[in-house]
């Protein structure tokens, strides 16, 4: 007699969740992807802005980015994606100033010579550690007040570490810096010049999630979209049931949660109390996002870092300077990133709030932009964006196969040596998916299950 497919749910329909869903059909499972979203892509989605269609949140594709690039050539989109040399700038003491090249790093007027050379040697030892897991154990700013000075430390790193992190940079350890550096100086090419050169694919996230789900749906994976999980529990009879929003209950052999970690621990009341403690006590960093439509260009600079403590947003991230602006109807697409703790006010700022906040200070550092320029302007907002990298991080994770039978727990809260971004996510999807396929199956249970009720 023919086993059953195993029956696997994904509960949450980010690019992990999908990737998940993908390996897991490929591998003859029957997959239900459940994401509470009326749309796929979770940070990666997609929205509507002014006569435009392009990403919520700013993502650029690396050439090192190999997962990404091999999920997109396996979409047959690779070949879709539009490569430009993109320039940094900064934004310090009221002034801009491009730090694009190794030319401009050595004439960057806001740094003298002793602070070039040694930001220089942090940026070069950096790239060439490889040993990240002893820098878990160092606070951010003691290891860069070590290599970088006080002086270097205090006018660029520090400010740079507040955008991102605000106060929370103070408990967060050197493997987040080790990380952001090795991810941005691997994007520079070779050669004495050292330029970044960056893609995209031509339609942004829209496009390639456009694809992903076409590529589920003919694999026969299972879209409920639209449909928030209300509870995950393992059921008496061995299977695993999947509570819905609307009353509705399914039954699955196994389940992959993909979603943020103390959303996961709300979703399984039955976890054991330890393990249910490690996924409530690991912090997140929330995201108030800012789009903005305009009429004129600004610096030409894809990212533009600041190094002012007045302005309220992480950074400028002119987007048109990495995207052909015909993708923007011919204009500029900019976004103003605020990094916050997950349960900042900040969160509940209605987009008229946000927008009285932003609008000033974006244009005192943009004189040539007026109100008149701003063709849209949509806030996003996420509370659960990115594990904030404490000290010994990696030695307080929870298992991802849990305690309940047939449940595991997968998110980006488990990227331990690198940075939040697709392609580290999309490598976290394929690591863990080869362990789960290789676990005992548990095919008919959830069969089995029905039919007893039957």
């Amino acid at each position: 007699m023919t086993q059953p497919a195993e029956k696997w749910a994904v509960v949450g329909g980010g690019m992990l969740g999908m990737l998940l869903a993908h390996r897991l059909a490929q591998a003859g499972r029957n997959v239900t992807l459940i994401e509470a979203a009326p749309h796929l892509g979770g940070l990666a989605s997609a929205w509507r802005l002014g006569d435009i269609t392009w990403d919520r949140h700013y993502h650029v594709i690396l050439g090192t980015d190999a997962v990404l690039r091999g999920v997109l050539a396996e979409l047959g989109i690779e070949q879709e994606i539009r490569w430009a040399k993109t320039r940094t700038g900064f934004y310090v003491d009221g002034g801009h100033y491009s730090m694009s090249d190794s030319w401009e790093y050595l004439r960057f007027p806001p740094l003298n010579l002793v602070d070039k050379a040694r930001l220089a040697a942090t940026i070069l030892y950096a790239s060439r550690v490889n040993a990240w897991k002893k820098l878990e154990s160092v606070l951010a700013e003691d290891w860069l007040r070590q290599w970088s000075g006080d002086r270097l430390t205090e006018k660029i790193w520090l400010p740079l570490l507040r955008a991102k992190l605000g106060e929370n940079y103070r408990k967060t350890s050197a493997a987040f810096i080790w990380a952001t550096i090795k991810r941005y100086y691997g994007a520079r090419s070779s050669g004495s010049s050292k330029t970044e050169k960056f893609g995209c694919v031509a339609g942004g996230y829209a496009r390639i999630l456009q694809r992903f789900r076409e590529v589920l749906e003919q694999e026969g994976v299972r879209l409920r979209l639209g449909t928030p999980a209300r509870r995950i529990a393992a059921d008496a009879g061995g299977g695993v049931a999947v509570d819905l929003a609307g009353g509705d209950s399914e039954m699955f052999d196994q389940v992959a949660v993909t979603v943020a970690s103390p959303v996961a621990a709300r979703l399984c009341p039955g976890l054991a109390p330890q393990e249910k403690s490690m996924h409530e006590r690991i912090e997140y960093m929330g995201i108030v996002c800012a789009s903005l439509l305009l009429k004129k260009p600004l610096q030409g600079f894809y990212v533009t870092n600041i190094c002012d403590a007045t302005i309220p947003f992480t950074g400028v991230i002119e987007m048109s300077a990495a995207v052909d602006p015909v993708y923007f109807g011919g204009h500029t697409l900019a976004y103003l990133p605020k990094y916050v703790d997950s349960n900042d006010p900040a969160l509940t700022l209605t987009d008229r709030e946000v927008e009285q906040k932003f609008l000033p200070p974006f244009l005192q550092m943009y004189p040539q932009i007026s109100r008149q320029d701003i063709l849209s302007f949509q806030i996003s907002r996420e509370k659960y964006v990115m594990a904030l990298p404490v000290l010994n991080y990696s030695d307080h994770l929870p298992p991802i196969t849990t305690s309940l039978p047939g449940v595991h727990i997968v998110n980006s809260a488990h990227i331990i040596n690198g940075t939040l971004n697709v392609n580290q996510t999309l490598q976290l999807a394929e690591r863990e998916v080869a362990r789960l396929l290789a676990l005992p199956s548990r095919a008919g249970l959830a069969e089995d299950r029905v039919a007893q009720k039957l």
